[in-house]
């Protein structure tokens, strides 16, 4: 039986006000063709970057945008006078440097109180010789720091063969869009126009130019980062040796890859590091500011602009496809008549953007698998994802159920083969291609963030699973789902959690598997589903709530450290529970409670923390839709589980 149906059952005032107040609310956000959208933030080195490259470009100054920018990055300051990658997180030096650097840039008095606390921060800690590659990168192209401080990238790359061992199809869609045309500039060495002329070398207690290679990062291995360190210094020896008609046509290569994945206005595989390394790349390669492809793709940094009367920020990416599946959900769990008409419209506006024509990047380890998925941003046709498209697949089948109609039968069918046909050899699923395991990779001098590869997570996993096991797939017939579900059971944790990858952490990856395994048929007093289940119970707050903090990401993890709660992660860890079976539990009733005491007079919850997470102990991400659309979803299934007598979560998530 779906959730969001069922006999009358005990009514609780309160609860239904929370559902109407919030349901009320997410109509109120929906965009005039029915999807909703909503602000996808990041720390403060995007908004930093994007003023860094109008500099690199020479632009003429926006000095109102610019003013609003450093406002935002002035607000989002630490405590401890350097820039988190989360709110009220941990000092980060790249995050300080870039910051720092960009109000300077602005036009920030280095003996301004905030500035000289950021230098103090900085220096206390080394200083800005421990800066992370791509931070380094950059500070070549403005002249800081000589490219001797960086790995050697030669573009010639792009004509390796499939089968060397590396290849740029052998690396994850955001590190292969970000590299190609980084391999560019690597090649040219520009120097930014850096009209003010403005340095930063207040931020080192060394010369800049005579800071050599980066050390090993805590990820890597001594004896595989020996070998490729041996090997980038042999490849800067014989790199101004490599022929010159080699180096074109490895550019054009390079360009062509660009070229054929402009993707509009919306971007080279349409988040930032990678548009705005091809920006640069034109750049470098002369090409004026109104050659087509350079303006189109100068356009596209513009539609990532959050501008507000005082202040201006700007998103690593836009995430249209998700919020409206997401949103779907909680309005089809919502159930009334106008929550249920919302959600046909966001998924009539969802349809047309499944992508069934162009094979992208994920066809060359999956030739034979026709396309079939949704991408995460408006258009972005060689990067669909699975869990976007899982996600859209049971939205698409829940009204389907609910309508008796077969107007989505086609998308079904083709979101379903296409995720089949991604499954990795290990039974998990990855977010956007099959077999990216080459784990060797990570210990690379560029890949000091250690997320260079696509490999497959339980969180995506589990949404894969649930997904075949809604359309009716079972462990004892379909060989895709019993694979499914044995990865799942290998990749729990002995405290009985799942790491989640997409989103913080434990918490998001455990609700995301307790989903998949109640929906493929696991019985809830199966072991692995009861010390999940005892898991979440123990984490819950004092309040009622659930928090867990960046922080859990450290390679280093001996088990959940408590954080302060918040709303999304409380709405995880209730729709965990209840797909275990315990909606009665009394840690649900007060999970509930604290969503409801906290709900604010607009009808929705306040939340300033990140709750997920772009690359682990790298990057996060605050989705503003979160603490909007989940709350109501978890509340609207406790009501509707309360309402029936198997209370069971009859659909995949």
């Amino acid at each position: 039986m779906d959730s969001s149906t069922g006999t009358a059952g005990p009514y609780n005032p309160a609860l239904e006000r929370s559902i109407g107040s919030a349901t009320r609310a997410m109509l109120d956000l929906r965009r005039p063709d029915g999807h909703w959208v909503f602000e996808l933030e990041a720390d403060c080195t995007i908004p930093a970057e994007y003023v860094l490259l109008r500099h690199f470009l020479g632009e003429p100054v926006d000095a109102a945008l610019e003013a609003k920018i450093a406002v935002y990055l002035r607000r989002v300051q630490g405590a401890h006078g350097g820039w988190p990658l989360v709110h009220d997180g941990a000092f980060d030096m790249s995050a300080s440097v870039k910051a720092y650097f960009a109000l300077k840039m602005i036009g920030d008095s280095v003996d301004a109180p905030h500035m000289k606390r950021a230098r103090e921060a900085i220096l206390s800690r080394g200083g800005g010789i421990n800066s992370n590659v791509f931070t380094r990168f950059m500070l070549c192209m403005f002249g800081v720091m000589s490219w001797k401080s960086v790995p050697v990238l030669p573009v010639e790359i792009m004509l390796l063969p499939l089968w060397s061992p590396f290849h740029i199809n052998k690396i994850s869609y955001w590190a292969r869009t970000t590299m190609i045309p980084l391999m560019v500039l690597a090649a040219l060495k520009p120097r930014a126009r850096n009209p003010k002329g403005t340095r930063i070398d207040e931020l080192f207690l060394q010369d800049p130019k005579s800071i050599g290679m980066t050390a090993k990062a805590p990820h890597q291995s001594p004896l595989w980062f020996a070998l490729f360190r041996s090997l980038d210094i042999v490849l800067r020896a014989l790199e101004p040796l490599f022929p010159k008609k080699l180096r074109r046509r490895a550019i054009d290569a390079a360009v062509a890859y660009v070229e054929e994945r402009l993707n509009g206005e919306d971007g080279v595989g349409a988040i930032f590091p990678p548009i705005a390394n091809t920006i640069m790349m034109y750049d470098a390669l002369g090409f004026p500011p109104d050659y087509p492809q350079r303006a189109i793709a100068r356009r596209s940094l513009e539609l990532l602009l959050v501008i507000r009367e005082d202040e201006a920020y700007c998103q690593p990416c836009v995430s249209p496809v998700w919020d409206t599946a997401l949103a779907t959900h909680a309005m089809i769990e919502a159930g009334s008549a106008e929550a249920l008409q919302s959600a046909r419209q966001g998924l009539d506006w969802l349809l047309p953007r499944q992508e069934l024509k162009v094979k992208g990047d994920w066809a060359v380890k999956r030739p034979d698998v026709r396309p079939g998925g949704w991408a995460f941003q408006y258009n972005n046709a060689y990067y669909p994802d699975l869990d976007d498209t899982a996600v859209v697949v049971m939205a698409l089948d829940r009204v389907r159920r609910h309508d008796g109609s077969s107007n989505y039968d086609a998308a079904i069918d083709r979101g379903r083969e296409w995720i089949e046909g991604l499954q990795s050899r290990d039974g998990g699923f990855a977010a956007f291609d099959a077999d990216n395991l080459e784990y060797y990779l990570n210990n690379i001098p560029f890949s000091d963030h250690g997320a260079l590869l696509d490999p497959p997570t339980e969180d995506v996993t589990a949404r894969c699973v649930s997904m075949l096991a809604q359309l009716g797939q079972t462990v004892e017939g379909s060989p895709a789902l019993k694979a499914g579900v044995d990865y799942l059971r290998r990749t729990q944790l002995a405290e009985g959690s799942w790491y989640g990858r997409w989103g913080l952490n434990y918490i998001y990856g455990t609700w995301s598997v307790l989903c998949a395994l109640n929906a493929a048929g696991v019985d809830h007093q199966d072991p692995v589903i009861r010390k999940a289940a005892e898991w979440l119970v123990s984490t819950q707050n004092p309040d009622g709530g659930w928090g867990e903090d960046a922080s859990s990401y450290r390679l280093d993890y001996k088990g959940y450290e408590r954080a302060p709660t918040t709303a999304s992660q409380t709405a995880w860890a209730l729709l965990g529970l209840m797909a275990a079976g315990e909606v009665g539990h009394p840690a649900v009733k007060r999970g509930v409670e604290y969503l409801i005491s906290t709900q604010t007079e607009k009808g929705l919850w306040d939340e300033q923390r990140y709750t997920a997470t772009g690359f682990p102990r790298v990057f996060y991400l605050r989705y503003h839709g979160y603490s909007k659309f989940f709350p109501l979803w978890a509340l609207a299934r406790y009501r509707n589980l309360r309402s029936t007598n198997s209370r069971v979560v009859g659909v995949g998530m």
